[in-house]
């Protein structure tokens, strides 16, 4: 598999788009108003303990106070079942140092942690950890185990002044003694920097600010079947390749500057596949398709058949079908960035092979995902659940905001629901009033329908309240939108 990423930038915003086998796979954007803080380390002030939630709501400098439960607050290694009260752990108006987990979504602030740590390529340092740790996703246990032999190697070599731990990430898989010593000096200097600005910082301030999008891009998404990097600005061309050169040396080579009279993201149609990113449906090449909806809880995905009516029988047909959503759907999550809880209803399938071989190809496509996931399995009821952790803003979420129209339902009322909540109003105002005449001021399509279809129900309100009724098209008022003038 071949990938190319990406890079657009300007002064207001950076995009990142990731690319394999020349479709887009996922679309990171950060806007200069709006940049992404996880990872981000702050000096807070506890502003509110609530013993009830067992959590405090933390001043961290941001519009809206950021939230921290009290297992982020007690010390690494505590058993689970330990209770200890938050109102024991902090109080109002103490100092925190806090390192930000979730960005704020929505109307939720940021989630935090005092548990520390700093990422680079390949490891990640975290102070209050006496262990040494392998990334999950590496799988042989040959090269786990040879990566926590020069974890320990590269640890003794550094002569380690303060306490803590390492993480061997992913992308350090293969990687060589040297390659991991110099990423562990880098992170002891970065941490040393660190525990001077925790000394010296006021609260609330930063103590540590994460690499800008375009860096942490290439530190985290960087692999081996990536094969270039084309970056628009030639500016953060030369910052990108310097950054390159001293974590990151293999990848220089394929780091390039774009300079095409062609916008970047129209390579590979990646401004069209965001565009249909922000759609409900998703049509699948065989005809069939996806319904997305995201929601406040979860999000649930319904896969249907649509125009595909296969070629043997109606098990073949929903079997591939589901085989063909099963891919699709592990790409829209990446790319829509979907998290929480996610409801998959595939189409009822028979044969418990079939299930199974599904399920498979679902796990199989969400193995290239840098999120954490974890599938459930299939329920009773035959859904697919899922969770997917969420750090971030969704794509929706990022490029889009609530409809003022429909306040975010995604339905209007119907020109008839609106006209009888007209003649319901103008009925109350009546019994509270005693006006000699009504106006009615709409959208086009209400008033033509009270003058049209609903003609004989008006006749009949003027007669039963001994009034006149007018109606007035008001062209920039919404579907739902009226008012009843008294006059």
């Amino acid at each position: 598999m071949s990938g190319e990423v990406l890079i657009n930038l300007t002064p207001m915003e950076t995009r990142v788009a990731v690319v394999e086998n020349g479709v887009l796979q996922e679309a990171f954007i950060e806007r200069a108003r709006r940049r992404g803080i996880v990872g981000n380390i702050y000096k807070g002030r506890v502003v509110r303990v609530l013993p009830g939630m067992q959590a405090a709501f933390i001043d961290i400098g941001l519009d809206r106070a950021a939230f921290i439960h009290a297992h982020e607050v007690m010390p690494p290694g505590t058993p689970a079942d330990e209770q200890v009260s938050i109102a024991q752990l902090l109080h109002e108006g103490q100092a925190l140092v806090v390192q930000v987990t979730k960005d704020p979504i929505g109307s939720k602030g940021a989630r935090l942690t005092t548990h520390l740590s700093v990422p680079s390529r390949y490891l990640v340092y975290m102070p209050d950890s006496p262990h040494h740790g392998v990334s999950q996703r590496i799988e042989d246990e040959t090269e786990r185990e040879r990566l926590r032999g020069l974890v320990e190697a590269a640890a003794a070599e550094q002569q380690l002044e303060v306490a803590g731990g390492f993480i061997v990430r992913t992308a350090a898989e293969g990687v060589t003694l040297e390659e991991l010593s110099a990423d562990m000096h880098f992170l002891l200097r970065l941490w040393r920097r660190v525990g001077e600005r925790k000394v010296t910082a006021s609260a609330p301030s930063v103590v540590y600010d994460d690499l800008p999008l375009f860096m942490r891009t290439l530190r985290d998404v960087m692999r081996d079947d990536i094969e270039k990097v084309r970056i628009d600005s030639r500016e953060n061309y030369v910052k990108l390749i310097e950054f390159a050169q001293e974590f990151m040396p293999t990848a220089v080579e394929r780091i390039e500057h774009y300079a095409g009279e062609r916008p970047i993201f129209d390579l590979f149609s990646v401004e069209d596949e965001i565009q249909k990113a922000l759609g409900r449906k998703v049509q699948l090449k065989s005809g069939g398709y996806l319904v997305i909806d995201p929601t406040e809880a979860m999000t649930t995905i319904d896969v249907n058949t649509g125009g595909y009516v296969g070629h043997r029988n109606l098990e073949e047909t929903i079997f591939k079908t589901n085989l063909e959503a099963a891919t699709a759907i592990a790409r829209q999550l990446r790319l829509r960035n979907l998290g929480g809880i996610i409801i998959i209803d595939f189409i009822d399938m028979d044969e418990p092979e079939h299930q199974r071989q599904v399920l498979r190809m679902l796990e199989k496509s969400l193995e290239r995902d840098h999120a954490k996931t974890k599938c459930t399995g299939v329920t009773e009821l035959g859904l697919v659940q899922l969770t997917r952790k969420r750090t971030r803003e969704s794509l929706e979420q990022t490029l889009c905001e609530a409809c003022p129209t429909c306040a975010g339902r995604g339905t209007l009322k119907t020109p008839e629901s609106v006209c009888y909540e007209i003649f319901r109003e103008i009925l109350r105002e009546e019994r509270a009033y005693n006006a000699e005449t009504y106006a009615v001021l709409a959208s086009q399509a209400v008033v033509d329908r009270l003058l049209d279809e609903e003609s004989s129900a008006v006749a009949d309100l003027e007669e039963f309240i001994g009034k006149t009724i007018r109606f007035q098209v008001e062209t920039h008022y919404s579907q739902e939108q009226y008012d009843i003038v008294l006059m």
